[in-house]
């Protein structure tokens, strides 16, 4: 039988039901909270837990309980990282055992929130992609959640919401992991048409780089211009019936990054193939919010190119014409996640009218620097669609910190060649997040810059290493709170 050369997209996440009572003789995990002070705790089947977020501990012999589980103070966050480290011990313990299911009997404490980020974090934490000819080893597919009886229905129906969220999460996360030399513009747009298929309200349309041409999309078409693999335009569009607004959401697309003329130092080139983890937050958070059902409009458009060097590269010193007549003055080709933003933030914004317009990008190593790996970066032209997407990331449980828009550093956009400076003077992550603001005329806006949080090199909470996924559950939760 042939292989398949590619984990499938989307994964498959664990499977958590929602029981209204325990299957006898089934292995299971405890949850134990630490205590408010130092005390230790008493042993359970023999073993001594500590209670701490996350710390999980394995129970030797014959017992049905199998794992003791630190759920620490019981934050939402807690329960998220104890969820994400029994999903990872579960799968090293099935390696070596045939049973692929446990179940976890809900204290008296328990809320609905306690099962949905317990449920987050086993579907998470146990994420793996891998590209190998070896057959995958065995995992944990079914994690049962038991209540209290009354209480079945409002955990099961927080779980199945849970359930769209972490997908968003997970196809996100494939979609940044996926290798470059698979993932060209035209394999992106054609997956996320596939994924739009057969989810009622969602249409996806795929913009060849004709259309971009005889439309003017020249930002697109300069960074994509130096590929064997010609750009796309990305759009799909959410459309219920009795629709309470219309949101539009922009993702940046570099399917690949090799900075262009402006070449890349090689140390971390390959982590590129990541660079397109706006666009891929984007198309799995419209994909969400069309599969929850959610009765708000939301457009999606994912510019997608690779930047690459050759002799029909865009060069620094050119003057670029984006969609709509606005001239760009190019001062460095590794600056390109602006250039196609800004044709999509046009063409977006004048041909469908929305009521707020964010973007997504891994823009730029300020943002790292000012916030570090786990926190995006959030600017915003109205305060009151800052509030929201703060909120939302909240509810996410996705960090977000905004950041000023400083008239002092307008002027510094202006351009002297063309309108605007592609690379403005002044602190990186404001001054590109200006020259974005040129292409969103009245319109609300917000610009995520997630290039520090986009990756990850290291296990922590329900992340592991490679893409996080992150922003597409706080746009999911956004479209939510305009319902």
């Amino acid at each position: 039988m042939a292989r398949v050369p590619l984990p499938p997209v989307p994964s498959r996440l664990v499977e958590v039901e929602v029981l209204d009572a325990v299957r006898r003789g089934a292995l299971e995990a405890v949850l134990v909270p630490q205590p408010e002070d130092d005390a230790e705790l008493e042993l359970i089947a023999g073993v001594r837990p500590s209670g701490k977020a996350g710390d999980v501990k394995q129970v030797p012999g014959d017992s049905p309980v199998r794992w003791l589980v630190g759920v620490g103070k019981g934050k939402p966050e807690n329960y998220r990282a104890a969820g994400a480290a029994l999903a990872r011990a579960a799968d090293s313990y099935f390696e070596h055992e045939p049973v692929k299911a446990l179940q976890i009997a809900l204290g008296e404490d328990a809320t609905a929130e306690t099962a949905r980020e317990l449920a987050m974090g086993v579907m998470l934490g146990g994420y793996r992609y891998k590209v190998s000819g070896e057959e995958p080893k065995p995992r944990l597919k079914t994690l049962r959640l038991i209540p209290r009886s009354e209480d079945v229905p409002a955990f099961a129906e927080a779980v199945s919401r849970t359930r769209e969220l972490a997908a968003a999460a997970a196809l996100a996360r494939d979609l940044a992991n996926t290798p470059s030399n698979v993932k060209d513009p035209a394999w992106l747009a054609d997956t996320a048409a596939r994924l739009a298929d057969g989810l009622p309200g969602l249409t996806a349309t795929i913009r060849d780089e004709r259309w971009l041409a005889e439309q003017g999309f020249g930002g697109v078409l300069a960074v994509g211009g130096g590929s064997a693999s010609p750009p796309r335009l990305i759009e799909l569009d959410y459309k219920p019936r009795g629709a309470a607004g219309h949101l539009l959401y922009v993702g940046k697309g570099i399917t690949f990054d090799t900075g262009g003329l402006s070449v890349k130092p090689a140390d971390g080139m390959h982590l590129m193939r990541t660079d397109m983890a706006g666009g891929g937050a984007v198309i799995a958070a419209v994909r969400a919010v069309a599969a929850l059902g959610l009765k708000v409009r939301v457009t999606a458009l994912v510019p997608a190119a690779e930047n690459h060097v050759s002799g029909s590269a865009y060069r620094p010193g050119d003057v670029v014409r984006h969609y709509g007549g606005k001239t760009t003055e190019v001062a460095n080709t590794d600056a390109e996640g602006r250039m196609v933003l800004a044709d999509a933030l046009a063409y977006g914004i004048k041909r469908f009218k929305p009521d707020a317009v964010v973007d997504v990008a891994t823009l730029t190593g300020a943002m790292k620097v000012a916030l570090g790996l786990r926190t995006g970066g959030l600017f915003a032209s109205d305060d009151d669609l800052a509030a929201r997407i703060a909120a939302a990331g909240e509810a996410a449980g996705e960090a977000w910190w905004r950041m000023p828009l400083l008239d002092a550093h307008a002027e510094a956009v202006k351009g002297d060649l063309g309108d605007v400076k592609q690379v403005p003077t002044g602190p990186g992550g404001i001054t590109a997040a200006l020259f974005l603001r040129e292409f969103t005329g009245e319109t609300p806006w917000a610009h995520l810059d997630i290039a520090g949080p986009a990756r990850a090199d290291r296990t922590y909470a329900d992340v592991v290493p490679g893409g996080t996924g992150f922003a597409a559950r706080t746009l999911v939760e956004l479209a939510a709170a305009y319902v």
